[in-house]
């Protein structure tokens, strides 16, 4: 044998052996190492997932009155893939003309498939790929534009003028009509039509507590088929802060496809249900929130504001029955969010001087420290001149006793008791009241204000009646709960309860004392001078309510210009904080209105927030059935307050 010829028969069997060893090795790897990833690949091909989406647990009041609901809706897609492939849409072109064929009713199923296969076949041959995939989207469209809310032009340029491939149709849409629109796609053979289930929260009372229930919002989500997919998830206010709560848990079932990639109907490869989520209890009272919501919107169009906030809190547990914020907005449909601020709640981010309502800190510091009793005299002249600086007081003057400071409201005193206390001493009880830091309520977003320790003892005089200390509205009706209460500080609460769907109470939220600051005995005493503010002679007699024992304070200060530095010229921040009844407060109720530009009557919290109060806690005492202690007085003449 010529050995040329034999070299070159070994070089080839060595050559096919090395290529069927590759194959048989790649071969080894497919059905071996790979198998799991091929398997899958070609699953996907025919399997299709649905998202089950969990049905959102419901927000109620504390007589579990609904606020915050979940609707079962469902989003309508388009898949250009299958809407532009005429092997596909050759199916409702066949099905609209077996349909339209006599005795059609009368066939059976099998009998429908044949007929519908054999009428494709013939359309497929006989129409071009073009006019085929036009006819299914004009049969689609004319099937399709009413039960969504569209226009047939409508419809087609939204479908026509998309560049995703894979895009919402329309979203929300109500579950008996998508039913409708389901049955509609799947018996017309319909293709490139897909449904995603999902949720839409709605609210029963949308305009009431908004800044404190929230809402939710959409975020997207790659599916496991890779086509983008939306889910629900809580944005603001508890439905944020409660997410893990609320939430759930979603579901999936997995649909077969036949090789055309027709969902196969009643063939299902495996279902794991939705976990509903849990109910949210909260603390405010519908009822409550409703007066709250009314009489402050009524008070700030009276005094020509945009902004304020109501907070009506529990001084006993520290629950919150009701918090209103303006300016505020609808939760249904949630317009001009950024105008105004909308979406930024007062009563919990705002952080403004609040003038007189901090004197509750200097006196009830005092008593506390038996440096003066409610009987104790202090000289308090109109001008009081230190070392750098002065400081004064227009009002009421001369020798005043402790109670007469607070009824009168005078900087002079409440700057001697600073005074007596010393800086570190005095500022240990402004931390303790808790100003300077976060009161700890289950909303995010809070501001916790500023109690830095001056250094300037200029400064240090103006923080006793108001200025150089930075709160919020929610930090000054927990402070003056701890006069309203036993002296202790509480952690404002809006949750009372997580409660699962079949009534078990998951998790109940206690009362949580942030520290002692005062002793029974010195809140008494500061409740008996807070009770003569509202008699005549004081500077809230505006805040009465007829038949009750009213204990509160007044505010005003000049509004600091966080841009420019010093103060607004012509701009006030008016506030009162009071509560009743004063034997035994079943609430504490602070106001505070900003910038009001009103002509009608002084800019002072006497003549502004005071009578908002009133008309707030002569209804609250109705709708809390309080019972009166006090006769009915003839109406009195008004005095200048502040």
């Amino acid at each position: 044998m010529n050995r040329d010829f034999q070299n070159r028969c070994i070089i080839l069997c060595l050559v096919l052996v090395a290529l069927l060893s590759t194959l048989s090795a790649r071969l080894v790897q497919i059905q071996l190492v790979e198998r799991q990833r091929y398997a899958d690949s070609s699953a996907k091909a025919y399997l299709r997932t649905e998202r089950l989406p969990a049905i959102r647990g419901m927000i109620v009041d504390r007589n579990e009155e609904p606020i915050a609901r979940s609707i079962p809706v469902a989003h309508l897609y388009v898949d250009k893939n299958h809407l532009l492939d005429p092997k596909l849409a050759s199916f409702g072109l066949a099905y609209l003309q077996a349909s339209n064929e006599p005795g059609w009713q009368k066939v059976s199923k099998e009998d429908r498939i044949r007929r519908i296969h054999a009428i494709r076949g013939a359309i497929l041959e006989r129409e071009t790929p073009d006019a085929i995939v036009r006819k299914h989207l004009a049969l689609a469209i004319r099937l399709l534009a009413r039960p969504v809310g569209m226009r047939r032009d409508e419809l087609r340029g939204k479908i026509e003028n998309s560049k995703a491939t894979w895009f919402p149709l329309a979203k929300d849409i109500p579950d008996d009509i998508a039913e409708r629109l389901r049955e509609t796609v799947e018996e017309n053979y319909l293709q490139g039509f897909e449904f995603e289930n999902s949720i839409k929260r709605w609210y029963t009372n949308p305009k009431l507590a908004a800044h404190l229930t929230g809402f939710t919002g959409e975020i997207t989500e790659k599916a496991p088929s890779g086509k983008d997919s939306f889910r629900i998830v809580g944005r603001f206010g508890v439905e944020s802060a409660l997410e893990e709560y609320l939430a759930g848990r979603d579901g999936r079932r997995v649909h077969k496809r036949d090789a055309r990639g027709l969902i196969v109907p009643g063939k299902s490869n495996s279902l794991l249900p939705p976990r509903a989520g849990l109910n949210i209890k909260l603390t405010i009272d519908i009822g409550m929130q409703a007066i709250v919501d009314e009489e402050l919107e009524a008070g700030l169009e009276k005094y020509k504001s945009k902004r304020g906030a109501v907070i009506v809190m529990d001084p006993n547990n520290g629950e919150i029955l009701a918090m209103a914020s303006r300016p505020h907005f609808d939760l249904n449909f949630r317009e001009n969010l950024d105008k105004d601020d909308r979406s930024s709640n007062y009563a919990i981010q705002a952080k403004y001087e609040p003038g007189s309502t901090i004197k509750i800190i200097p006196t009830a510091a005092a008593l506390e420290e038996k440096l003066v009793s409610p009987t104790t005299v202090i000289h308090c002249p109109h001008v009081l001149q230190e070392r750098k600086f002065t400081v004064e007081d227009s009002h009421s003057g001369g020798a005043l006793s402790f109670e007469q400071i607070l009824q009168k409201s005078n900087n002079v005193g409440c700057w001697k008791l600073a005074k007596q206390l010393g800086v570190r001493r005095y500022y240990d009880y402004v931390h303790r009241f808790g100003f300077g830091e976060c009161s700890g309520i289950q909303l995010s977003g809070e501001n916790p204000g500023t109690a830095a320790v001056p250094k300037l003892p200029i400064d240090f005089s103006r923080s006793a009646y108001g200025y150089f200390i930075g709160v919020t509205p929610i930090q000054m009706a927990a402070a003056y709960s701890v006069i309203a209460g036993d002296g202790r500080l509480l952690k404002p609460k809006i949750i009372k309860a997580v409660v699962a769907n079949d009534g078990t109470v998951i998790e109940d939220f206690a009362p949580v004392v942030r520290g002692k600051v005062i002793s029974p005995a010195t809140a008494e005493k500061m409740r008996r001078a807070l009770h003569k503010v509202t008699l005549r002679g004081g500077t809230a007699t505006l805040a009465c309510v007829p038949g009750h024992k009213v204990c509160g304070k007044t505010g005003t200060a000049i509004k600091h210009d966080p841009k420019r530095g010093g103060y607004i010229k012509g701009g006030y921040v008016v506030s009162f904080a009071g509560f009743m009844p004063a034997d035994r407060p079943a609430f504490v109720c602070y106001v505070v209105v900003d910038e009001p530009m009103t002509t009608e009557v002084p800019r002072y919290g006497g003549q502004i927030a005071a009578p908002i109060f009133s008309k707030i806690a002569t209804r609250l005492a109705a709708h809390m059935n309080l019972q009166p202690t006090e006769p009915i007085p003839a109406p009195n003449s008004p005095v200048a307050t502040r």
